[in-house]
């Protein structure tokens, strides 16, 4: 786990995939930005390797992470994802692990471990409990909570899932913090999983692929902080 990153619940990751690259996600990026910091809360956003810097210089709030990365040292290599060079870009974190981009639970260890010798924070994706529990014990600084079977279909994880999930975490390392992901196509899906206990939650298809990506990104932080602040009592 990276020591000197700070990150607050709720979160909120947004991760184009390739649905979105260069000037229009630069457009959206902007406005992630702006209603990032309206509604004080901490967004990740994931783009294209080559877009990395793109969004690294000109936003202020946002967390612009890696898509992903590989665990080699400088040299050799070629076509692979170099730490040193996505933390150069501007990048303050990479995901690993997602289930378009699956790796071994070693290769996460030794991914993870360079991560945190270059100065990047980790948010590792997971899918059944006893996955979570693994990659828990990794100590990665976030982990994403998603049934693999649901990504893409709209349809969100049940609330069984979600609060075994966050209670097989909280035993091995109370301070890695989880996101319920999988099936978040709207702001109803949003309250459900705070309301349930998550500390964050993320989409793609339900901004990505909307008419106004941007009204559709603002729709679900607005819930996610009035939500989270209901449930809190602030």
């Amino acid at each position: 786990m990276y020591k000197n990153y700070k990150i607050r619940a709720p979160y909120f990751e947004i991760g184009p995939k390739c649905f979105m690259w260069g000037e229009r996600m630069l457009k959206l990026a902007k406005k992630i930005d702006e209603i990032a910091h309206k509604y004080d809360l901490d967004v990740i956003v994931t783009p294209q390797y080559t877009d990395i810097r793109l969004l690294a210089e000109n936003t202020r709030y946002i967390h612009v992470y890696a898509q992903h990365m590989d665990a080699l040292r400088p040299g050799r290599g070629l076509g692979s994802v170099l730490p040193e060079a996505v933390r150069a870009a501007g990048a303050v974190g990479v995901m690993l692990n997602h289930a378009e981009k699956k790796l071994t639970l070693d290769e996460i260890k030794a991914t993870i471990e360079r991560a945190d010798e270059v100065g990047l924070a980790t948010i590792v994706c997971a899918d059944s409990v006893e996955e979570i529990r693994q990659v828990a014990l990794l100590s990665p600084n976030l982990i994403v909570a998603e049934p693999t079977e649901l990504i893409g279909t709209g349809v969100a994880s049940d609330m069984g899932y979600v609060k075994d999930t966050i209670a097989a975490v909280r035993k091995i390392d109370p301070d890695i913090m989880v996101l319920q992901g999988a099936g978040i196509s709207g702001p109803d899906d949003v309250a459900r999983v705070i309301r349930a206990g998550a500390e964050a939650t993320g989409c793609t298809s339900g901004v990505f692929k909307a008419k106004d990506p941007e009204a559709a990104a603002e729709e679900m932080l607005y819930t996610l902080r009035k939500t989270w602040n209901e449930v809190h009592g602030i």
